[in-house]
C-alpha cells in the first residue's frame, strides 16, 4: 500500500496508474466512499494520462483522526499527494466532498490545478443542524445509522432495482467508513462557505450535476458555473448524487475530453 504523509502527521493512502511521463489528473471521492470511486473511470484516463487518487483523509484506508476537519484542511490534503508524488500541476476531478476541495485548490492554490471538473457538488451546504444530526448519529450508532438513507440519495430508485452489484459495492464503502472520519468530514461540509470566493477561480472549469441528485441538485451546480467566469455545465440525465458510477458513459464521454484539452 502506498502512503504519503501530511504535514499534520496523517498518513494518506494514495494509488497512481498509468504513465508517469503523461499529464497528471487528480481524482478526489466524495464524503462516504474511497478511491475505489473511481475505477469505472481508470482505464480510458490512463490512455491520456498519469492518474493519481487519494483516500480523502477519514476515508478508506488513510488515517481518521477524531474531531473536526475543515476544507482548508482537505484541500491541503489533496496539495500533499501532489507534493509526494513531484507532481508540480495536476487536472483535477472530484465529486461531492470532492468537487468541494476542487472549488479550495482553484481558489488557493491555482497554480496546481490546470483544469477543474466540480461534480455533483455544491459551495455550501445548509442547513448545519442537519449535519450535526448526522455526525451526532454516526459517532454513536456507527455507519449503519445513516447507510440506507445515504444510499437513497446517491441512487435514483430505477438504479438501485437494476444494478444491485454495484450498489452493493458502494453501500460496502459507506459502511466500512470510519465514523470518526465521516463525522469529521461532515463537519468540514457543515461548516463551508465557498460562495463568496468562487469568481476568484480563474482555471477552466466543468461542472457536471446530476439532473435527479437530491443531496447536491441541478440548482447548485448552476450556482458554482455562473459564479465562475467561462465555466461550462453539463446536466447528467437519470442520475443522482455520484453520475460517475450511475452514468459512467455520459460523464467518461463529458469530464475526460473536457480534462484533456490543452
Amino acid at each position: 500500500m502506498t502512503t504519503i504523509t501530511t504535514d499534520d502527521g496523517i498518513s494518506l493512502h494514495v494509488r497512481r496508474d498509468g504513465d508517469p511521463g503523461k499529464p497528471a489528473v487528480l481524482l478526489s471521492n466524495s464524503l462516504g466512499t474511497d478511491l475505489t470511486m473511481w475505477d469505472d473511470q481508470i482505464a480510458p484516463l490512463v490512455e491520456h494520462f498519469h492518474v493519481v487518487r487519494y483516500d480523502v483523509r477519514g476515508h478508506g484506508r488513510s488515517d481518521a483522526p477524531d474531531g473536526d476537519y475543515t476544507i482548508d484542511r482537505l484541500g491541503k490534503d489533496a496539495i500533499a499527494v501532489l507534493k509526494g508524488f513531484g507532481i508540480e500541476k495536476a487536472a483535477f476531478c472530484g465529486v461531492s466532498m470532492g468537487g468541494m476541495v476542487g472549488m479550495w485548490l482553484g481558489v488557493h492554490a491555482p497554480g496546481r490545478v490546470t483544469r477543474l471538473a466540480l461534480c455533483n457538488t455544491a459551495a455550501m451546504m445548509p442547513p448545519k443542524e442537519a449535519w450535526q444530526q448526522r455526525i451526532e448519529a454516526v459517532l454513536s450508532g456507527g455507519m449503519e445509522a445513516v447507510v440506507d438513507a445515504v444510499v437513497a440519495r446517491w441512487f435514483t430508485q430505477p438504479f438501485i432495482e437494476n444494478e444491485p452489484d454495484k450498489v452493493a459495492r458502494v453501500r460496502a464503502m459507506l459502511l466500512t467508513t470510519p465514523p470518526a472520519g465521516y463525522a469529521g468530514c461532515c463537519a468540514a461540509i457543515r461548516d463551508m462557505d465557498q460562495r463568496a470566493a468562487l469568481s476568484g477561480i480563474a482555471r477552466p472549469t466543468l461542472v457536471v450535476a446530476g439532473a435527479d441528485d437530491p443531496a447536491t441538485p441541478p440548482e447548485r451546480g448552476e450556482e458554482i458555473a455562473a459564479a465562475i467566469k467561462g465555466a461550462e455545465l453539463e446536466i447528467l440525465p437519470a442520475c443522482a448524487h455520484l453520475s460517475n458510477i450511475e452514468q459512467t458513459e455520459l460523464f467518461n464521454r463529458r469530464v475526460i475530453p473536457f480534462l484533456g484539452q490543452r
